[in-house]
């Protein structure tokens, strides 16, 4: 075996669930996914297809049907995508994964913005390429990015840069100006950017339907990959579907991948997705508005311990929090769920620079549930310190 898959680390998220697991006492929030199921119009699609006996092979690059679907919803946001321009991937990991498979190998270098979900900046790694870390601060009320500091790490020997915005965990968002900065830069030294924007219908501005957008910026054939998944919007994390725009070039060569990884995505789970689409224009702004009143309820009364420091999130799903005087954030989190039935992610899951944070997804059915997490929380800071 590799000595990189060897010496890969464990999840820390997982290390922590499986630490609460069968508890009925642990209020849960250590996942990235909601708690309510996947609606039922995108479950009766999937079985309807599966009563019509499609369990066999499809396109590589996804249903054509569903190529097209996806087009048209992109392109509802941003300007005209193609679905020429569209890969359908059997998870947004596993277009990331691909991404990375298509465009670095052995000794080539891959610049990313950290603290970020852990899978972004192994993959690159278990490729052979080097990882540059760019780290995000914050200054207490928001979470920032130092554009003169990432733009002096890609140079011409970078291959690619990875940006993930809404970012997974701290919900930091990149503003126009800053993605045509990065773009810019990005096109003189020949960088590919690949951007994971699953969180991009998951954002609180007022007024606004998404995140900005590499895409609202770029030209067909820019080089620019970026990635989506059906989990977040909606409610499709057990289903495993995603999806990649980017150049028509790119994408016709991306099917051999494909067949090389997973062949294709279910069509069963593909049907799953079109019911998705399909509706998407009265699911998914529900589901924000639940999102964000989860997040207004959550996020003043983690503010209001003391002790306690977070940035408002703009987007995604997670208050990303510290506690004062606990640095060891794996500790700290096993230390809720023995003390306090209280289950959160640790920073430390994210990388070193996220150590001393904590990950709460407030995505849940019900606020009372939240509060009841926070008065677990406090109850343990007062009480209990570790």
């Amino acid at each position: 075996m590799r000595d990189i898959i060897r010496d890969l680390p464990g999840s820390k998220i997982r290390e922590v669930a499986n630490a609460g697991m069968g508890r009925s006492d642990v209020l849960a929030f250590w996942f990235g996914e909601s708690d309510e199921p996947t609606p039922g119009f995108i479950r009766e699609a999937a079985m309807e297809s599966i009563s019509r006996g499609e369990t066999f092979y499809s396109h590589n690059l996804g249903l054509p049907e569903l190529r097209e679907a996806i087009a048209r919803y992109t392109s509802q946001l941003h300007p005209g995508v193609k679905a020429d321009r569209i890969a359908v991937t059997s998870s947004g990991v596993s277009a990331l994964m691909l991404s990375m498979q298509a465009l670095v190998g052995a000794g080539d270098e891959v610049v990313a913005v950290v603290p970020v979900w852990p899978n972004l900046t192994a993959q690159p790694e278990i490729l052979g390429a080097r990882v540059k870390r760019v780290a995000l601060r914050t200054d207490g009320t928001a979470w920032r990015l130092d554009v003169d500091e990432l733009l002096s790490a890609i140079t011409p020997h970078t291959r690619a840069l990875i940006v993930n915005a809404p970012n997974n965990p701290t919900g930091w968002t990149l503003s126009r100006t800053e993605q045509q900065v990065i773009l810019d830069h990005c096109r003189r030294s020949g960088t590919w950017i690949v951007a994971d924007e699953v969180y991009e219908r998951l954002y609180f501005a007022e007024g606004a339907s998404c995140a900005p957008s590499f895409l609202d910026i770029a030209t067909h054939n820019d080089r620019l990959i970026v990635v989506h998944s059906f989990s977040k919007s909606f409610l499709m994390t057990g289903w495993r579907l995603g999806w990649m725009v980017a150049p028509a070039e790119v994408i016709a060569h991306m099917g051999k991948l494909i067949e090389f990884n997973t062949s294709c995505a279910p069509v069963f789970v593909q049907r799953a997705g079109l019911a998705g689409l399909a509706h998407a224009d009265e699911f998914v702004p529900g589901l924000v508005s639940r999102l964000k009143a989860c997040r207004d309820v959550l996020v003043p009364q983690l503010g209001r311990i003391p002790g306690v420091h977070l940035a408002n999130p703009l987007g995604g799903m997670y208050a990303f929090f510290r506690v004062e005087g606990q640095g060891d954030s794996l500790a700290y989190a096993k230390h809720l769920v023995a003390t306090a039935g209280l289950g959160i992610a640790p920073g430390a899951a994210f990388g070193d620079e996220a150590e001393g944070w904590l990950r709460w997804c407030f995505a849940s059915q019900d606020t009372t549930r939240l509060t009841q997490g926070v008065e677990r929380l406090r109850r343990t800071i007062v009480t209990s310190p570790l």
